[in-house]
């Protein structure tokens, strides 16, 4: 007998910004599905209309499209079980709540957002914590306690009301998460969640679990957070009858905090100096604008990268994989159950491996965008030598222009403090022999300028910090920057010249 297919699901809220916690479950269900030649799911859970946020769907869209994570099937691609939006698929879970009303699984109750107060304050009152459960139920305004002409006066009238299960007492759940091994929890710790909000909206319990169902998924990939909430779903599959096609839950740890203390969160995001989200996020209502990965100058297959290790290990020493090799790779038996501390220099580390490897030309595409937008032209011949040249000094793609703007724009100022180091009585006269002697130059490349200046040095007897210091200083302003005769070789003879004899002018006066 065949094996059924692997299909998993990625089901966000279109709450707010995807957190790059976020992103890490959408992957690890991507590659989960990849590597066992399953089908990748991308659901939208936008039932709770209180915390919809406007734009934050299309953000969630666009992040997976700049990770290179497309869903087989969804909102943006349609399939077979469409809708994919929760908010469409309203009837469906009216249905199947009322299915759960008929077999006594589930209850109408009509206490007021007020009366729950009130109890929840006298519970305080006395150091308790009110729940909704078996122990007070029966006390309470719902269907349970008064006889059928009341319901139906009541459902009539239109008085609202939410569904709630109707949580049974004092039995034992237990199932095995793929990544926690063996879970046992008893339902008398347990309250009776709603099902259908007053609105008609299912909450996340019923819906997932509808959802789940009626679109064949096989495995259950998410947050560790959720792992309180999955003996709620058990029950709800053997309520419905489903017991047989309940997939295999898998819970992955947390994301912390550098220190280690606490999740990572979406509040954390700029305030720690680093961002939690995958692409810049501006919010709709205040304009407040939040970093992301792909702004700050990473490239998306470092951010994958980066991501994948976030509480998977693969059990040998590389760290450096494509996507192709983290689906080659990825086995869920390798998630670790502690929770993994995310380490923004680390995140550099990554992302300086991918930049140094790319190709010049690809790097001087990204480089010329930030050499129009500040007014400057340049071919991008000459823009892939400069590139070359300071790679790997960039960490993000950002640092491109940090560490190249010498090679397209000449010093305006020069530093003091390494004028006062390097530049002596005699430097001048120095500097104006090297001018002259370059400019007779034929030949204005790396190995005929090492050969000359180093003639001159040994003909005048000088240490050779007492002509490169200086020179450097005139081309580039401080005392920062790759090789020098790499430099010159690339700025050509004409350039150079000219930045030596602006220099001397400056200097000079001061």
């Amino acid at each position: 007998m065949s094996k059924p297919e692997v299909r998993v699901r990625f089901a966000p809220s279109p709450t707010g910004p995807l957190h790059i916690g976020g992103v890490r479950t959408a992957l690890f269900n991507y590659l989960f599905a990849k590597k066992n030649n399953g089908k990748f799911l991308l659901r939208i859970e936008d039932t709770d209309r209180a915390r919809y946020v406007k734009g934050a769907e299309e953000y969630i869209i666009e992040s997976l499209n700049w990770c290179g994570i497309e869903p087989d099937e969804g909102v943006t691609v349609g399939g077979p079980y469409k809708p994919y939006r929760q908010s469409e698929r309203k009837d469906i879970y009216i249905e199947y709540a009322n299915r759960l009303i008929e077999s006594g699984q589930a209850y109408y109750a009509f206490d007021t957002p007020e009366e729950l107060d009130v109890l929840r304050k006298e519970y305080e009152g006395r150091r308790m914590t009110f729940k909704y459960d078996s122990s007070v139920r029966d006390k309470l305004n719902n269907s349970l306690r008064i006889d059928n002409a009341e319901l139906r006066n009541k459902l009539e009238e239109g008085i609202p009301y939410v569904i709630r299960f109707k949580m049974p007492l004092n039995e034992e759940v237990n199932f095995k998460d793929a990544v926690r091994g063996e879970v046992s929890v008893n339902t008398s710790t347990l309250d009776d969640k709603i099902l259908l909000k007053a609105d008609a909206m299912p909450t996340y319990h019923l819906a997932n679990v509808v959802d789940d169902y009626l679109m064949k998924i096989s495995h259950v990939i998410r947050g560790e957070e959720w792992l309180p909430s999955t003996p709620l779903h058990i029950l709800l599959y053997h309520a419905l009858g489903w017991e047989d096609q309940m997939p295999v839950f898998a819970h992955m740890p947390l994301t912390l905090k550098p220190d280690g203390k606490g999740k990572l969160s979406k509040r954390d995001g700029d305030r720690l100096g680093f961002p939690v989200f995958p692409i810049e996020w501006k919010n709709p209502d205040t304009g407040e604008i939040s970093s992301g990965y792909r702004e700050s100058g990473y490239l998306p297959e470092a951010f994958i990268n980066i991501l994948a290790f976030l509480g998977w290990n693969p059990g040998t020493e590389q760290e450096i994989f494509s996507l192709d090799e983290l689906v080659e790779q990825f086995t869920i038996d390798r998630i670790i159950k502690s929770g993994s501390k995310f380490d923004p220099e680390k995140a550099k580390w990554f992302n300086h491996q991918y930049l140094v490897k790319m190709n010049n030309k690809e790097l001087a595409e990204i480089l010329l965008k930030e050499l129009k937008r500040r007014g400057l032209n340049f071919e991008l011949d000459y823009v892939a030598e400069a590139v070359g040249i300071i790679k790997e000094r960039a960490f993000l793609l950002t640092d491109l222009w940090d560490q190249s703007w010498f090679f397209f724009t000449a010093p305006e100022k020069y530093d003091e403090q390494v004028i006062k180091k390097v530049w002596k009585e005699g430097t001048e006269g120095i500097i104006r022999e090297i001018a002259d002697l370059l400019s007779s130059s034929v030949t204005f490349d790396k190995t005929s300028l090492e050969a000359e200046i180093k003639g001159y040095i040994t003909e005048k007897e000088l240490g050779f910090g007492k002509i490169m210091n200086p020179l450097r200083l005139l081309l580039v302003g401080s005392n920062t920057g790759p090789g020098l005769l790499d430099l010159m070789e690339i700025l050509g003879k004409e350039e150079v010249l000219r930045r030596i004899q602006r220099g001397l002018n400056i200097i000079q006066v001061e």
